[in-house]
């Protein structure tokens, strides 16, 4: 079975809740995004609210509130909103590549394997059936000689030493107290969860979601997804052996890939699209397979879309593929295309800017092109 790019990009759009629109809840649309980027609260927002016809994002709060989504630190370290089920799925692959106690992560964080290991054991105990911010939970925990000298660590910004017990599923986020970032257990946030799968079983799982959003594509660009590449590759080939016939190999424009044997029928009659989108920053759509992805984002362009410190910049995608950025400044919306990009049509480009604009809550914009 061969395709083109075309069909595989207009075919993820529809995967992706971006056309046709319809009105999924936010639980589906981050189930199927397999998780949502929520470093950046207000982008996060907006990539359901654009996944939604009536561009808001629906029931989110009670989402979060009930627990039908969590807010953790999943792939490649970074916070995402997860579908509970399926981020236990995602935690226990990172879990298993147990990137903590390999000596270079001591080194720079400074914990060595047997003090995680026994934090792993204490904040479940702590956190079972409370809430506690960050400053809350470091006090507590250097109470005991283990982790004494630790305070520093615990109360960085930046998680470090939080996230190897996140992906143990020791902690998540709280519901937040006045404004502040809290913590809790798992078990606590979502009910009856019943901890991390075993990795056999997470994997092909996990990887059969991936596919159908994001396919098709190889393991390999699924664990640079999810861990960064430290899975194994006869892991990620078992991964593959236990979906059997579930999956079907097919050739994009030269290449080998998987995509779920139920979606290739489909993908095989997908007309290429002529749409035009503009999607927030950080939006899984890019982030799914990758800024470099060629096939989307051209390798001249991605430093304008990958920025410093790890910054996503929000998109203008036009049948697929990304052309360009934009920003908001002062109720304009500034779309700077990339060089030898054509311009989408006027009448397309202000329906996206006022899909935006309602989503974002924004009111009326007026849109320059440059």
């Amino acid at each position: 079975m061969k395709v083109s790019w075309d069909q595989v990009l207009a075919w993820r759009l529809r995967r992706q809740f971006l056309e046709p629109l319809a009105d999924p809840g936010p639980a589906e649309v981050v189930g199927r995004l397999c998780g949502v980027q929520a470093q950046v609260t207000s982008s996060a927002e907006l990539a359901i609210a654009l996944r939604r016809a009536s561009a808001d994002t629906g029931p989110l709060a009670a989402a979060l509130r009930e627990g039908a989504l969590m807010k953790t630190w999943v792939m490649r370290g970074t916070l995402h909103w997860v579908a509970p089920a399926q981020g236990a799925d995602f935690l226990s692959l990172l879990a298993s590549a147990r990137t903590w106690e390999k000596p270079a992560w001591t080194r720079e964080f400074g914990a060595t394997p047997e003090q995680v290991a026994a934090l792993a054991e204490k904040v479940p105990e702590i956190l079972d059936g409370t809430e506690l911010s960050r400053e809350d939970l470091a006090a507590e925990l250097i109470r005991d000689k283990r982790f004494a000298g630790m305070e520093k660590q615990l109360k960085s910004g930046w998680g470090a030493l939080l996230k190897p017990l996140a992906w143990q599923g020791a902690l998540c986020y709280g519901s937040g107290q006045g404004g502040r970032i809290t913590f809790t257990s798992p078990r606590t946030r979502v009910a009856g969860w019943k901890g991390l799968p075993d990795p056999a079983e997470a994997g092909p799982r996990a990887l059969a979601a991936y596919l159908g959003a994001y396919g098709p594509a190889r393991p390999e660009t699924f664990d640079a997804w999810l861990s960064r590449g430290s899975l194994r590759k006869t892991v990620l080939r078992a991964f593959v052996d236990g979906l059997g016939d579930r999956l079907t190999e097919v050739e994009v424009e030269g290449r080998p890939a998987y995509v779920l044997t139920e979606h290739a029928e489909e993908l095989a009659a997908t007309e290429p699209a002529r749409s035009v989108h503009l999607l927030g920053g950080f939006d899984q759509y890019i982030l799914g397979p990758g800024t470099k992805a060629e096939e989307i984002l051209p390798a001249a362009h991605r430093a304008k879309v990958s920025k410093t410190a790890g910054w996503i910049s929000p998109l203008v995608v036009v049948g697929g593929r990304v052309t360009g950025v934009w920003e908001v400044t002062d109720r304009q919306l500034a779309v700077t295309l990339f060089p030898g990009a054509s311009a989408p049509a006027r009448e397309d480009l202000d329906a996206a800017a006022d899909r935006v604009a309602r989503a974002a809550g924004l009111g009326s914009l007026t849109v320059r092109v440059s």
